[in-house]
């Protein structure tokens, strides 16, 4: 079976691949239109984000048999299309969800107590205490939007901080366990401190925090984006960030982001980021959530797992 590896991930796959009778071969630096002359022959696609799986670019391979995608978010695969012809898609949210939770926590604290601020204050020289004073954990309420892999991962972090985690999750129920309680969204406006979304972007999800979506939050509250930046419009953020109706972000994606997740737009080409960026108490990181060594590693064997686990060792 001939697997075409588009975006590069850790060599283990190709090696666990390669020793199962797989052929993998290097795509990674070849343009989208150069490997349609090699997806003919083709059984197998391995991507991340370089660029969408559409009608398209799948049409050029008519034999393909799986498409595994390195990471959670399947949103650039056309998952109609796939169906439709029987192609296997997996992913591999399992490898990156201690790294998602690790990460949620991490930006939350570090927001709380402004630490990347007085950090580049004492680099500068500048001693503000009393302006540096941070917020506690402990006590308050994180409501968490998908109960997934990712979202269970951030309520266990959570476990040791003395705060109350609820959960809703619209595709399940019944999953309350010691680390998070079953909520209903109601109850989740009604009582959360701090919000944070784990759900993937699909026709139900793209901007569903809209002005209307923050307005239900029967108090100020914090906002974590891990998942997707088009799951928050912007200018809903903005307005609650200015009105204090939202009391701070911590934001690893954003709307802006191009497809591949490479790049955003800069401050220049678009004045809601501006605005966003010129926000002290609004904390960014370039869509790495989820992104560690050792996530690199878990993500490309657990695709191994599932790939081998489904067409086993071929001669």
């Amino acid at each position: 079976m001939k697997v075409l590896f588009i975006d590069t991930v850790h060599k283990i796959l190709v090696e666990r691949l390669t020793q199962n009778g797989f052929k993998c071969i290097d795509g990674t630096t070849l343009p989208r239109e150069q490997c349609f002359d090699l997806l003919h022959e083709i059984e197998g696609l391995v991507v991340r984000s370089r660029f969408p799986m559409d009608e398209e670019f799948l049409s050029h391979a008519p034999n393909l048999r799986f498409i595994a995608r390195s990471g959670a978010g399947m949103e650039n695969i056309d998952l109609d299309y796939t169906s439709d012809k029987n192609i296997i898609c997996f992913n591999a949210p399992e490898g990156n969800r201690n790294a998602v939770g690790e990460h949620a926590l991490g930006m939350l604290l570090s927001l709380f107590n402004n630490l990347c601020r007085g950090n580049n204050e004492v680099r500068k020289g500048i001693w503000k205490r009393e302006e540096n004073r941070g917020v506690e954990l402990d006590g308050k309420t994180v409501g968490i939007i998908g109960y997934g892999n990712n979202g269970s991962a951030f309520a266990k972090k959570l476990s040791g901080f003395d705060v109350d985690v609820i959960a809703y999750d619209k595709y399940k129920m019944n999953f309350s366990d010691q680390f998070v309680r079953e909520v209903s969204m109601d109850e989740l406006f009604k009582k959360s401190d701090i919000v944070s979304f784990h759900i993937p972007q699909n026709e139900e999800t793209v901007f569903m925090a809209d002005k209307s979506f923050f307005k239900r939050f029967k108090r100020p509250f914090y906002v974590i984006n891990l998942a997707r930046g088009k799951i928050i419009r912007t200018s809903a953020l903005l307005e609650g960030l200015k009105d204090k109706t939202i009391l701070g972000a911590c934001l690893d994606v954003l709307e802006f982001e191009k497809a591949s997740f490479e790049k955003t737009l800069t401050a220049d080409e678009n004045s809601e980021f501006k605005s966003l960026l010129e926000m002290d108490n609004v904390l960014f990181s370039p869509h790495v959530g989820g992104w560690t060594h050792e996530s690199y590693f878990k993500l490309s064997d657990v695709l191994a797992d599932k790939i081998l686990a489904e067409f086993g060792k071929l001669d």
